[in-house]
């Protein structure tokens, strides 16, 4: 029997827990989703550990004198789906979303047995929340980074909450009549399963891997050109 499917969740809020995240109760949706499907889910926020700054896998070796960063990495290295989670803040993801996709970015150089990045077979997604408008611009950020570091990206992989623009409630929040903002939202609700379900669909087809034909970047250093022809200048 195979081993069960597994998912990690960074959450980029810039709330350190025990207060709530809204960006949490958005990673909860979708992450109890993948949890009734037998998928192992391990939810991350941030902004509790110490994550050095820097691209380099330990910033300890190079004058950080902590990085909770190298054990956070062990799950991302066991993990089959990577999900980015993150608030809009000024119109922007968070600066501990982008310390971490800096951090995954220092592993961009390292291979899998296929000569393959390390991130190759793993899928990703993204997950935006806020209170005005920016979600398609950050996720088209987050989806970005996580495909040029190998990750596949299923078809409509991103979901998230902004509400109307300008100042309001964020996702969750307690409202005069007593419902939480958001948690009625069809438009939230149908993404996020579908987000889920796809993220799902993509790493079960993935668990043999991509074919290393053409990509493997050790057979490249050995002089290997999958059919690459330099054009002729004269």
């Amino acid at each position: 029997m195979s081993e069960p499917l597994r998912a990690v969740y960074f959450n980029g809020t810039l709330t350190p827990s025990p207060s709530e995240s809204h960006t949490e109760l958005l990673i909860e949706a979708s992450a109890d989703i993948l949890r009734q499907q037998g998928v192992q889910v391990d939810v991350v926020r941030a902004v509790d550990h110490v994550i050095a700054p820097g691209v380099q896998p330990d910033m300890t070796e190079h004058g950080a004198s902590e990085d909770a960063w190298p054990a956070l990495w062990e799950l991302v290295l066991r993990a089959d789906i990577i999900v980015l989670a993150t608030p809009i803040w000024l119109g922007n993801l968070s600066s501990v979303m982008r310390r971490v996709i800096e951090r995954l970015y220092a592993h961009s150089g390292e291979l899998n047995d296929a000569g393959q990045s390390i991130f190759y077979g793993k899928v990703g997604g993204a997950i935006v929340g806020g209170n005005e408008d920016g979600m398609k611009h950050v996720s088209a950020e987050l989806v970005y980074a996580l495909q040029h570091l190998g990750c596949v990206i299923p078809p409509q992989a991103d979901a998230g909450w902004v509400g109307e623009a300008g100042p309001g409630p964020s996702y969750g929040d307690e409202l005069d009549d007593g419902s939480r903002a958001g948690f009625d939202n069809e438009f939230t609700k149908r993404n996020l399963t579908i987000m889920a379900w796809n993220l799902l669909h993509m790493a079960r087809m993935l668990r043999g891997g991509i074919p290393s034909e053409g990509n493997d970047r050790n057979a490249w250093e050995r002089g290997s050109r999958f059919g690459f022809h330099n054009p002729e200048y004269r």
